[in-house]
């Protein structure tokens, strides 16, 4: 069995004075172009909370020239989620 794919949220959405909570910006260590992370829209990925409940979301878009992707997740992420992992579900 193979071990799932994971990435790191790097940052939430933000604007010039919004902050959207719902949306992250994503890294997967195995994409470095846009060609690679385009491939992952549509991907479902999940966020573990401490007590093995999980934040399901969705890869809308890319961000970016380098590989980051957008996702929109269900429930809104806390701060303490930046900087942690996501494995992709489905």
């Amino acid at each position: 069995m193979t071990s799932p794919i994971k990435g790191v949220i790097v940052n939430y959405r933000v604007g010039p004075k919004t902050q959207r909570s719902k949306e992250c910006i994503i890294q997967f260590p195995h994409t470095k172009t846009v060609s690679e992370a385009s491939r992952l829209i549509g991907r479902k990925v999940a966020w573990k909370t401490g007590k093995n409940n999980k934040i399901i979301g969705k890869i809308v878009a890319l961000h970016g020239k380098k590989g980051l992707v957008r996702a929109r997740f269900r429930k809104g992420l806390p701060g303490h989620a930046l900087g942690t992992t996501v494995e992709l579900v489905g």
